[in-house]
């Protein structure tokens, strides 16, 4: 199609979005330019899945249509700093960098060009990613379906109001930390019962995994389909009652607080350099 990307990072974020692009034939791997100040890790992704890899972030930005910064937030105002000088009226900018606002990117950017800013999650790695996306000014229908469907190669893509962004980070992109400790803990709970750990795991993830789908391909509430596996007098009765006695749906909702909370304190330290 013509379009050219490039991606400055290519961690696990970064890689796994390229390859997401790659695998659903949005672009070729000749219409994509990567550039990470870890030389060893860019070389070996561009072995691995033929893009180009660039001298540096300005080169990158000159060869670019659409730019997905995939470094840490610390990073972004050097990294902006550099590529500033590269950036045209036509280039979209589309940052993945966590408590960085729009405003902050136009910032340090010192100019006014098209940002996106974007909150992808882990299991994109998986093709089973959830990216929400909030845009700036001045971006077009047509950039704004390019950029979704950037990241609907490695799962789901869907847009939201950027003042909402902060709390999205601790709903998609920190949660599957919080999944991933009770598929731990369930597998924890099933080997002291005599399950094989390997096995406990494989159970556990194929329930979570299942569980998801149902909420998603049904539509009906949780709380009903949560009401459908516990009979009366039965075994999940009981276990939703322990749930609740040790405050299960409190320390969700206190750990995604908290997590909103660092979100702000790490785009307000950054405001102030």
């Amino acid at each position: 199609m013509g379009i050219k990307i490039g991606f400055i990072g290519t961690g696990n974020m970064g890689a796994s979005i390229l390859k997401g692009i790659i695998r659903s034939g949005f672009a070729g791997p000749e219409d994509i330019y990567v550039f990470d100040a870890d030389k060893g890790r860019m070389e070996a992704l561009a072995e691995e899945t033929g893009v180009a890899a660039c001298c540096d972030n300005a080169e990158l930005v000159r060869m670019s249509d659409y730019i997905i910064l995939a470094v840490k937030p610390a990073v972004v105002p050097q990294v902006l700093s550099e590529v500033k000088g590269s950036f045209t009226d036509t280039k979209v900018l589309v940052s993945i960098a966590a408590g960085i606002s729009i405003d902050m990117l136009k910032k340090h950017a010192d100019r006014s060009i098209k940002i996106v800013r974007t909150m992808p999650n882990l299991p994109l790695m998986a093709g089973e990613g959830m990216t929400v996306i909030s845009f700036g000014e001045n971006i077009s229908e047509e950039e704004k379906k390019v950029v979704k469907d950037l990241f609907r190669g490695s799962g789901e893509a869907e847009e939201l109001d950027e003042k909402l962004m902060n709390a999205v980070i601790a709903l998609t992109g920190s949660s599957p930390a919080y999944i991933f400790m009770m598929i731990e803990a369930m597998a924890d709970g099933a080997v002291q019962q005599g399950i094989p750990r390997k096995t406990a795991y494989r159970l556990a993830a194929q329930t979570v995994l299942g569980s998801a789908k149902m909420v998603l391909e049904t539509g009906l509430h949780p709380a009903e389909l949560k009401d459908q596996v516990c009979s009366p007098g039965g075994t999940t009765i009981e276990a939703v009652e322990a749930l609740e006695k040790h405050g299960f749906r409190n320390a969700v909702m206190s750990a995604m607080k908290a997590c909103t909370a660092r979100a702000l304190e790490i785009g307000r330290s950054l405001e102030s350099r």
